[in-house]
């Protein structure tokens, strides 16, 4: 089956998502431990991803567990030093993929309000010809309602689009739709996936 348009998640993918790694550097690994035993940022990060406000859901997290109160902002003040850094690897085969006139759309869950402030760090995120930000659309990977958007809107039979993630659920959710999908474990072998599928040769892919 032919591959219309490729679509790339953004963390993990294109920019590192790793919150325990940066707060390992900055308030030591034993900290970090103990915060993230006693506050589910990745619960709070699902909500600001399903379109709730970025600086209201830190700050009300930050303000509910005082003797992580500090911590917690960083990810508010630093957010683009805490999702970071690129993955470069990735960056070349998006730039690839667009050189040869194949469509590339991102498909992520990310908040509407830190999304720019990423994209302003990292200008390729607005290299994208369609963006699809749960946070902007109001809805989240892996429920079916967004990959269902996704085909509403290019308009582009689900069985010839590309999709890479980082996680299964959400690989497995565009699999039920009949997407294409290459669960992403590094940018290698993202770009021999895409090799494999004839959208870019070797010496593109490298």
């Amino acid at each position: 089956m032919p591959i219309n348009a490729v679509i790339f998640d953004i963390g993990n993918v294109l920019i590192e998502w790793q919150p325990e790694r940066y707060f390992a550097y900055h308030i030591g690994e034993e900290r970090t431990r103990a915060m993230f035993s006693e506050v589910d940022i990745h619960s709070m990060m699902n909500r600001i991803d399903a379109g709730h406000a970025f600086d209201q859901v830190v700050e009300g997290t930050a303000q509910a567990h005082a003797d992580w109160h500090d911590a917690i902002m960083m990810i508010r003040d630093n957010w683009a030093d805490v999702a970071s850094p690129a993955i470069p690897l990735s960056v070349h085969l998006l730039r690839q993929l667009r050189t040869k006139g194949i469509p590339v759309f991102a498909l992520s869950n990310f908040g509407a309000e830190n999304f720019p402030v990423s994209v302003a760090k990292y200008p390729f995120l607005e290299e994208f010809d369609r963006h699809y930000i749960s946070g902007q659309m109001g809805m989240i990977k892996p429920d079916a309602a967004i990959y269902a958007a996704v085909e509403a809107d290019c308009g582009l039979s689900p069985d010839t689009l590309l999709f890479t993630d980082d996680r299964h659920d959400n690989i497995a959710a565009a699999q039920a739709r009949g997407w294409q999908t290459h669960l992403f474990d590094g940018p290698e072998g993202w770009a021999h996936c895409l090799v494999k599928q004839g959208l870019l040769t070797k010496d593109e892919a490298q």
